[in-house]
């Protein structure tokens, strides 16, 4: 059992609700920050490739060097570097081999900002050197030089060169840009706060001095990029186009002047400027002007972005810029601006946008390296792909794009024959998330990807459960109200279910035959989502409604059969599932579900400080009645879980103890319940508790550090069996495996607060069967790579548990970095 090995399946994470967050690098692979990680997306496979961790604060920036603004300059890299900042103010450079897509933390960058990073940017310098600027809340921005090292694994050299001082309002925008005509001098732009686009020039290594300021937009400033320079007759400029919360865009020019012609009349044509300040950066002078304002989006403009730059010659060397730019906005709306051909006035040319009533716009907006494609991350955690397939004229067509939780991922649910994966979140939404068989690949892999958002919450939802046994697909979802909500699968699930899987079996057809249900809407001002009927499935006519977007009237989802991974306006809109009970009772807020292995009952618990609020209710699967209340604990019930065989109902609180209850089923109606164990197991709170699955032992885990195993006697009697080594933090969630029910032999899932995961051989030795001497031995360290950054709320082995002829199992997470991530278990 040593040589078990772990790979990573699949990871799903939204992207942190933060303008600057995302950059696309020459190396064609994204980044963003989820939560305090850096996650690393694919967007050829719509997949997230790892996480990075080092980070102990929310993550705000990131910068690929080089970015896609200078792929033409990263032909011969072989190592690419990874800038990430966070909400402490700390910058990590982090290095990617391209030869073996080998990610290595190289080191923190020494001038640590006293408040969080709001922007960071950089430009290449040569091949091998690039400088880079923050700014930070704390009024500061600080410039850097980085040299890449030579050979792969070597030295990376970092040297801060200057910090400059900005004032009491901090700058949010910065960019980089080498001077026309005078290389060594370095411009660099800055905006914020106070409305003006600050200047200042410097040399690579030297001081940056303030030169002028740039005066005209009439709110903050969120985004300012400067094009490479421009040679047009014979005169040599650069652009610089900024964006603001006044919902307009600047394009402002500055011309090197030529001393000798300084006195020439200047020539009157429509792009005639108006005269702005002069900029001297040493020897060198250069008139800025605005060249023109873009007037297009309704609300602010996060940011705007230069296309990257085609490379001319083989070199690489020389390149020109297109004139075209990529603007985002908070109306939900990406905008690519280019001079009309004749009269060289600005235009906007293409429009693409998220038209969800649930997205509530856009935080940024970026380019990839060959400009065939554009990135949007919103406000939801999300992102949206637009790809040009156009031959002759531009035609952008959304692409899929991987999605995740962007708040705390609070429980995880198996399907009842593992065919999806179930997630809830603090981001007020029910996920899932499945397997699809990849057609077009050789091997006909399979790759996961998100397939419906059942329920779209007003509440933070804390937990879920799956019901188990025959019929429909259901869940019971918990949030902080104090109704549990029962959902049922519609008919649009259950046939895009059978894409997913190719499984046509008849179950699945005699289900789909029964359901009357299409699909479900958002009801306006209410939380619970109504039903779509089969017949009644034709649209409404809205076409006479005044106001469509407004709250009073949501526009009706139109439920669909997915045959390829859907997009975020479909997830957001079209995949809800009806809700068909809801169970009242609990007197706080819900926090932990768990339904019996046959499907006739869920057991419900809810936030609370007193006996009576601590009580457990059972309900009966169908009739949904309360059948039970079962009265142990003091405080807050934190997890349950039925035995194997449905007699026992073990739950862990709070109050440090643990309960076991046995459940006899009476009639088809009654149930007797009786408490037959109570102890207390640790020193600190019981986070979580898991039975074997095919005995009557189970383990609980605590914030003391330790798990400890247990047995059920034959005189329902509870017994310690063994106690593991302590571990480095606390224990927040266990999952029990039975690899081998004849000789009891299993693996347990220790998952932890620092993020970390741990497998644990555990073998019965002698006893009488019931009651045996377990013997526990570490089996394998997740690295930590594949591990989350923060606390493991959740792990939960797929089922069916493992075939005989099967060597892998699949262990699923969910942590508070906003991750679900699925795990394969190499058991040989």
């Amino acid at each position: 059992m040593q040589n078990m090995e772990v790979e990573r399946v699949f990871i799903g994470a939204g992207c942190n609700r933060v303008v600057n967050n995302v950059s696309w690098g020459a190396s064609g692979l994204v980044s963003f920050g989820a939560q305090n990680a850096v996650a690393i997306f694919c967007p050829k496979t719509a997949q997230i490739l790892t996480t990075l961790a080092g980070h102990k604060a929310s993550v705000n920036c990131t910068l690929w060097l080089p970015n896609s603004k200078f792929a033409f300059k990263a032909k011969q890299l072989e190592q690419h570097l990874l800038l990430s900042g966070d909400a402490e103010g700390v910058i990590i450079l982090w290095e990617y081999s391209l030869v073996d897509a080998k990610w290595r933390y190289v080191l923190q960058v020494p001038q640590v900002h006293k408040k969080g990073v709001t922007c960071i940017t950089a430009i290449m310098v040569s091949q091998q050197e690039a400088v880079f600027a923050s700014a930070s809340s704390d009024g500061t921005v600080n410039v850097c030089e980085v040299v890449f090292p030579s050979t792969r694994g070597g030295d990376c050299k970092l040297s801060c060169s200057d910090s400059l001082f900005v004032g009491q309002k901090p700058m949010v925008a910065l960019s980089l840009a080498e001077l026309p005509g005078n290389s060594k001098q370095l411009v660099l732009a800055m905006g914020g706060l106070d409305n003006k686009i600050h200047l200042y020039c410097g040399e690579r290594n030297g001081k940056f001095l303030r030169a002028c300021e740039l005066k005209a937009h009439t709110d903050w400033i969120r985004s300012l990029d400067l094009s490479l320079p421009v040679y047009v007759n014979g005169e040599s400029s650069l652009l610089l186009v900024s964006s603001s919360q006044d919902k307009g865009i600047r394009i402002w020019k500055m011309t090197l002047q030529d001393s000798s012609a300084s006195n020439k009349k200047q020539q009157t044509s429509l792009a005639s400027y108006i005269k702005g300040p002069v900029l001297v950066a040493g020897s060198s002078s250069y008139q800025i002007s605005m060249e023109s304002l873009l007037i297009g989006h309704e609300d602010w403009v996060y940011s705007v972005e230069w296309q990257p730059p085609s490379t001319s010659s083989v070199e690489g060397i020389e390149c020109f810029q297109p004139q075209s730019i990529l603007s985002a906005s908070m109306d939900k709306t990406m905008l690519i601006w280019q001079p009309e051909k004749t009269t060289g006035i600005w235009m906007n040319v293409v429009t693409v946008g998220e038209l969800s009533h649930c997205a509530l716009g856009f935080y940024g907006g970026h380019w990839s390296p060959n400009a065939d494609f554009i990135l949007a991350h919103g406000y939801g955690g999300s992102f949206h792909l637009w790809k040009n397939v156009g031959i002759e004229y531009d035609d952008w067509k959304p692409q899929k794009v991987p999605s995740g939780h962007f708040a705390a991922v609070s429980d995880i649910a198996w399907a009842r024959c593992g065919e999806y994966m179930m997630s809830v979140s603090h981001d007020q939404t029910t996920r899932v998330f499945a397997p699809w068989l990849n057609n077009t690949s050789v091997q006909n892999e399979e790759s996961w990807h998100e397939i419906a958002r059942p329920q779209v919450h007003g509440h933070d939802i804390n937990c879920v459960t799956v019901i188990k046994g025959k019929g429909n697909h259901r869940f019971v979802g918990g949030a902080d109200e104090k109704v549990a909500r029962v959902f049922e699968s519609p008919l649009s699930f259950l046939k895009t279910l059978s894409h997913v899987t190719s499984d046509n079996s008849s179950f699945s057809a005699d289900i789909q035959a029964d359901v009357q249900i299409l699909g479900a809407n958002m009801s306006a001002l209410g939380l619970s989502q109504k039903p779509i009927y089969v017949q009644a499935s034709t649209p409404i006519d809205r076409s006479n409604t005044e106001g469509f977007d407004t709250l009073e009237t949501v526009p009706e989802a139109v439920p669909v059969v997915l045959t390829e991974p859907p997009i975020e306006e479909q997830l957001a809109w079209h995949t809800l599932w009806p809700e068909s009970h809801k169970l009242y009772g609990h007197g706080n807020e819900l926090f932990s579900l768990c339904c019996d292995h046959d499907g006739k009952l869920v057991a419900s618990s809810c936030k609370a400080q007193s006996a009576p609020v601590a009580e457990i209710w059972l309900w009966q699967v169908g009739s949904w009645k309360s059948v039970g209340r079962l009265r142990s604990h003091s405080l807050t019930v934190t997890q349950m879980e039925f035995s194997h065989d449905n007699k026992y109902l073990l739950a862990v609180s709070r109050d440090r103890h643990f309960s076991v209850f046995q459940i006899n089923h009476k009639g088809t109606d009654e149930i007797d319940y009786q408490l037959v164990a109570k102890q207390e197991a640790h020193k600190r709170i019981i986070w979580s508790c898991s039975w074997n699955p095919f005995g009557h032992e189970f383990a609980t885990g605590s914030r003391d550090k330790t798990v400890k195993i247990w047995a059920v006697g034959t005189e329902t009697s509870v017994k310690l069996l063994l106690t593991l080594p302590p571990f480095k933090s606390s224990v927040t969630a266990l999952s029990w495996l039975s690899l081998d029910n004849h000789s009891n032999h299993g693996l347990l899932a220790v998952g932890m607060e620092n993020g970390l995961i741990e497998l644990w051989n555990l073998d019965s030795r002698g006893g009488d069967g019931h009651l045996s001497v377990q013997n526990a031995s570490p089996a394998v360290k997740f690295d930590p790579f594949l591990c989350h950054v923060s606390t493991v709320q959740r792990l939960s082995w797929r089922n069916p548990q493992k075939s005989e002829d099967s060597e892998t199992v699949q262990l699923a997470s969910c942590g508070a970095d906003h991750c679900v991530r699925i795990f394969r278990v190499n058991v040989t």
